[in-house]
């Protein structure tokens, strides 16, 4: 194993740890007092942001799998990993310079961020997939896609609840919605809202606003990129320890 294998491995396990760790006090009393607010938000409201967000996703998902990059199979886990860093500094460079703009606008343009900054970090996932060797034309990768999205931006509770389905992958996908209308977009929406609400209010206020969206959409993408890299990295590092079992099954027969 090179050294670069022994880094990916170590980074994996830090981040699997940190997934998998209990939620702490701070963690808990801000999902109370978010579960509380949005208790009091009427039903309606809550279907009809559903409702928004589902159809922004989708059209996004739908038309960011015709243009991606090539993934070259015989690349070393070295040189994949640099150009995915390099896709991820790119869309986290043009996602804080549309914080800047739209945070400079105030409440009115603040309202253009939401789909803009959302159309970003979903077509950086679909760059990252593909370098990764992932067909994004395949169902089940969009949909692997949404749940690395809804695990990078849930609080710690639901990222336990989560990082089992990604670390189990092709044993869990089976049994997972059969077509994107069955997905749980109720849960999706409020735990991206929930999760971004803190970050991204100050955006609002005009003067700070730019600054305060340049920081959050840089900080918030790469936490994305960083979550996308390590999910990847776990379904290849299962595809290996498969093929080294095949090939000890047939020196043993």
């Amino acid at each position: 194993m090179d050294s670069y294998q022994h880094y990916i491995d170590a980074e994996v396990g830090l981040w699997l740890f940190e997934m998998k760790k209990s939620p702490g006090l701070f963690s808990r009393l801000t999902h109370g007092v978010q579960g509380k607010i949005n208790s009091i938000i009427p039903e309606k409201i809550h279907k009809a942001i559903t409702m928004a967000i589902e159809n922004m996703v989708k059209a996004v998902i739908t038309g960011s799998a015709w243009i991606v990059p090539k993934a070259d199979p015989t690349m070393i886990p070295m040189v994949r990993e640099n150009r995915v860093r390099e896709r991820i500094k790119w869309y986290r460079n043009t996602a804080s310079a549309e914080g800047a703009i739209t945070g400079a606008g105030g409440i009115l343009l603040g309202f253009v961020d939401f789909p803009a900054f959302l159309t970003i970090k979903m077509k950086m996932l679909f760059d990252i997939a593909a370098l990764y060797g992932a067909d994004t034309r395949d169902y089940h990768e969009r949909l692997f896609l949404l749940y690395i999205f809804q695990l990078s931006f849930s609080d710690q509770k639901r990222r336990n609840e989560l990082v089992g389905l990604i670390e189990n992958w092709d044993e869990f996908k089976s049994d997972l919605p059969k077509e994107m209308n069955e997905f749980d977009w109720r849960t999706f929406q409020l735990d991206y809202r929930d999760y971004i609400d803190l970050a991204k209010l100050a955006q609002l206020i005009p003067i700070i606003g730019a600054g305060v969206g340049a920081l959050a959409n840089y900080r918030l993408t790469e936490h994305l990129g960083r979550f996308a890299m390590n999910s990847y990295r776990i379904r290849l590092l299962k595809k290996s320890e498969g093929r080294l079992g095949q090939v000890e099954l047939k020196v043993i027969e």
